[in-house]
């Protein structure tokens, strides 16, 4: 072959490779995972950009979750929007109040041609992101719910049973305490763990009109006796460091890590974190349940996030798109996801291709997540909640909680408090939704 011949052929394959390039159609995928989650947020788009060739999935970080959400809308708004973004459980009503921004991912499913059956997925998963009417609004994620963590070693030196009451907890945390630990429980998400999930755990109404579900004119109901003593009680565990506040989110997670509390309650997604940092034997279990409340629990609610398909683009990139939500919900893939951080299948099948992989015997109680979720049919009570502005109203709840730590109110002063301003940031809502 002549040297103008070999140009010609290398001129050739240059294009066409460019050409092929050229070809790949990129979605853009915003989110809110840093540190090891990004990282196992990156590897998942690159494992599915390396099984075929004709979609590039572009996962970029945004912020947490708060800062993640705010972004896309103002994206939206500039007409520069991603083609899936990350949003946290409480922002499901403001994402469908947006009107025309977003695109219900079981109707891009369906125009896309790709298979989906909702009947897959974990009913106490999906349940949180459907329309009265049933159809799925975003496609679950990175779903947890909060659980009891122990230090089983200092459990075991104390000679302390793992706790199945609040009861339990308490007199568990007095003997710790006694001896040598530091304090004997703390917690974090407060407004989610104390509030939201004692609430669904023991069948009690958080708001109106079915926690929110039923319509966005709901008004709060969450400052009732049952809540008010729990929390009265654990303020008053303060003393003799038998309980201590560490912050809002999951800012106490050194105080169970450094091995200062012998409990922690949030989510079951910290499992990676513990992995990695407690150096000592740890358990996690089931939520305490109150018996002057409930003989019985009832569910506990997720926490976490889900993807939202935002409206606007090709359809040719929805196409794409739904061929990465199969991908992302695949048994292999959750799975993996699932035994990695601690956050639950989404779907039955991830979950028995974990059990058949034999993960939850060689690391006893990671299926307490899934049990909980999973241990009755949920009520309106403890479906979830859909209220308006509430990563606000959370951060009212967090405000007069830590009053309520401080000493500065009492937990029915503190209650009423967070109900009132509240309502009126329900209010606020509606009338920007109408």
């Amino acid at each position: 072959m002549g040297v103008s011949k070999i140009a010609l052929s290398c001129a050739l394959a240059t294009a066409l490779t460019a050409g092929a390039a050229w070809a790949e159609t990129e979605i853009q995928w915003w989110h809110a995972m840093g540190g090891a989650n990004g990282e196992r947020i990156d590897k998942m788009a690159a494992d599915f950009n390396a099984s075929q060739s004709e979609y590039k999935i572009v996962p970029t970080y945004k912020g947490n979750y708060t800062e993640t959400m705010t972004a896309a809308v103002a994206a939206f708004r500039a007409g520069e929007q991603p083609h899936l973004v990350q949003v946290f459980e409480v922002g499901t009503a403001t994402m469908m109040a947006a009107k025309g921004a977003i695109y219900p991912i079981e109707q891009m499913m369906s125009d896309a041609g790709e298979a989906f059956d909702k009947s897959d997925y974990l009913p106490a998963v999906i349940s949180y992101y459907q329309t009265p009417e049933g159809e799925l609004l975003s496609m679950p994620f990175n779903s947890s719910t909060p659980v009891l963590w122990y230090n089983a070693d200092a459990f075991k030196s104390a000679g302390v049973d793992v706790p199945e009451t609040w009861d339990d907890v308490k007199s568990a945390a007095q003997a710790l305490v006694d001896n040598g630990m530091e304090c004997g429980l703390s917690f974090g998400w407060q407004s989610w763990v104390m509030v939201e999930n004692f609430s669904a755990w023991h069948n009690i109404e958080m708001g109106t009109k079915e926690n929110g579900f039923a319509g966005f004119d709901t008004e709060f109901t969450f400052n009732n006796e049952q809540v008010a003593a729990r929390l009265e009680d654990i303020a008053s565990m303060s003393e003799g460091n038998l309980f201590k506040y560490g912050g809002r989110r999951g800012d106490s997670l050194p105080l169970f890590t450094n091995g200062e509390c012998g409990m922690w309650m949030n989510s079951s997604a910290y499992y990676g974190s513990m992995v990695e940092q407690a150096e000592f034997e740890f358990g996690q279990t089931m939520l305490p349940l109150d018996t002057s409340v409930a003989d019985a629990p009832q569910n506990s609610i997720i926490g976490g996030a889900t993807l939202w398909a935002l409206a606007g683009h090709e359809a040719e990139e929805y196409k794409g798109l739904a061929q990465f939500m199969t991908y992302l919900s695949s048994p292999e893939v959750q799975a993996w996801w699932h035994q990695e951080t601690g956050y639950v299948p989404i779907t039955t099948a991830a979950y028995e291709l974990s059990k058949e992989q034999g993960f939850y015997d060689e690391n006893p109680g990671t299926d307490t997540a899934i049990k909980q979720l999973s241990l009755n049919a949920p009520t309106p009570n403890s479906r979830g909640i859909r209220f308006g502005n509430f990563v606000q109203v959370r951060d009212v709840i967090n405000e007069e909680l830590e009053a309520l730590w401080a000493g500065d109110k009492t937990a029915s002063e503190a209650l009423d408090a967070a109900v009132e301003r509240g309502n009126a940031l329900l209010r606020k809502f509606e009338r920007s939704a109408k």
